[in-house]
């Protein structure tokens, strides 16, 4: 199965509180933060919540 690499490359400040939630559920704390995750469709659904603070590469 596929896998996601998610990096942060935006901050939190200043954005909503669910946005900073679904960063922190997805594991990223700070700029520069790196987490491989399961490409699954709830997965797919936070990084979209999200898709201006992080960049997504799919990794085999």
């Amino acid at each position: 199965m596929a896998r996601l690499k998610v990096t942060q490359i935006r901050s939190v400040i200043g954005t909503k509180q669910n946005q900073r939630h679904t960063l922190r559920s997805l594991g990223l704390k700070r700029i520069n933060d790196v987490v491989v995750k399961e490409d699954r469709p709830e997965m797919r659904g936070m990084v979209h919540t999200v898709r201006h603070l992080v960049t997504v590469e799919e990794v085999e």
